[in-house]
């Protein structure tokens, strides 16, 4: 069975992007204990400072559906809005090819 994604674009308040990048770490840190995802990248955006992408790959949607109902996800997002702009979340599904 195809992984599934997650990925994000994140815009973040222009100087709050330290307070952004040390809360999504912590986040990061509790996603790979116990909800099965892969270590999930960050990557700033090279033009535009305050934009941060995140990918992450997850064993299936159970996974990605229990880690954005636990708590430390829910207190994650509580600590983030106000350092944000917009947050864009999506969910892929991978594509088998050959």
């Amino acid at each position: 069975m195809a992984r599934v994604w997650t990925h994000g674009t994140w815009v973040v308040r222009e100087g709050s992007e330290e307070a952004f990048i040390a809360a999504w770490t912590t986040l990061a840190r509790s996603a790979g204990s116990g909800f099965g995802g892969d270590r999930p990248t960050l990557a700033r955006d090279r033009d535009r400072s305050n934009v941060f992408l995140t990918r992450g790959s997850w064993p299936n949607l159970e996974a990605v559906d229990a880690f954005r109902a636990s708590e430390g996800f829910a207190a994650m997002i509580a600590q983030v809005r106000p350092l944000l702009e917009s947050f864009d979340p999506v969910t892929l599904d991978e594509v088998e090819w050959a």
